[in-house]
């Protein structure tokens, strides 16, 4: 894994409290203070400290570090499945793509042109696909893995808003996913090509691939593409490939009769990084 990923950064927008006093401490070496914010942090979340490769919080010297924790080699084991969950969080929505339409919630749909920063010819690619919105909420585990074996194509940073993406407002700000800031990482696979993006939100401060380390700061004001084309840059299924600095959501794109997701899945239900996600049909 880069170095670049050890601690982000607490690059985090002033809207609230909470995202304030984030601001000031998520990359401070608070020494004790640090020490009970974690505390504090884990208890008020419930977070399961026995699943992290350091359980000990007393070892974490900043909130960035304990927040971006890597968890036991154990803890998420893959299943036997063509797709496996890349997260843990819970399930937004998932399904078929209405020609290029993607539901968000009920009265709200988006397109995958706006998804990823308005590339008709990418979109056009997923028209009739399947594809899936999970929320990782602040207790959970965030680094982002590959849900298949893939080879990196692209990245396109796409600058946009930073509403929360709690399932409240996925209910009420219509084209939320695809108008808050977030970074759209295409890859080929073995099934053709998929779309893996990162969406930002209030109080995601950053976020950042393996492969390229914090894509954000800077918050640049236009699209902007990293191709990667003449590289070659493979990550295996269950290969971490970026992480949040606290919660959001990811938002993946799959072609047309690809995959079948598990039967097991439904909206609000939560899931596991490494479970079944889907099959081949």
């Amino acid at each position: 894994m880069s170095d670049r990923l050890a601690v982000l950064p607490q690059y985090l927008l002033p809207k609230g409290a909470l995202t304030n006093f984030a601001g000031r401490v998520a990359g401070a070496k608070g020494g004790s203070y640090t020490t009970r914010l974690i505390r504090w942090f884990v208890g008020r979340y419930n977070v399961n400290m026995d699943e992290a490769l350091d359980p000990n919080i007393a070892n974490y010297k900043t909130f960035n570090e304990f927040f971006t924790r890597a968890l036991r080699p154990d803890a998420r084991p893959l299943a036997d499945a063509a797709y496996v969950c890349p997260v843990d969080g819970r399930i937004s929505q998932f399904g078929d793509i209405e020609d290029d339409q993607i539901f968000q919630a009920k009265g709200h749909k988006f397109s995958t042109t706006a998804l990823v920063g308005g590339d008709a010819q990418l979109a056009a690619q997923f028209q009739h696909g399947s594809f899936a919105n999970l929320y990782l909420s602040p207790r959970d585990y965030h680094r982002i893995h590959m849900p298949i074996d893939g080879k990196l194509t692209r990245m396109i940073y796409v600058p946009g808003e930073l509403f929360s993406v709690n399932p409240v407002t996925a209910r009420g700000i219509p084209g939320l996913f695809a108008r808050n800031e977030r970074v759209v990482c295409v890859f080929d696979t073995a099934h053709g090509p998929f779309v893996m993006t990162l969406v930002g939100a209030t109080i995601v401060g950053s976020m950042a691939t393996v492969w390229h380390g914090v894509v954000n700061p800077p918050r640049l004001p236009q699209v902007t593409e990293w191709q990667y084309g003449d590289q070659n840059i493979v990550l295996k299924k269950g290969d971490e490939l970026g992480r949040f600095l606290l919660g959001s959501t990811v938002v993946m794109l799959f072609q047309k009769d690809v995959l079948k997701f598990n039967q097991a899945w439904q909206p609000a239900a939560p899931v596991q990084l490494g479970e079944q996600m889907a099959q081949l049909k």
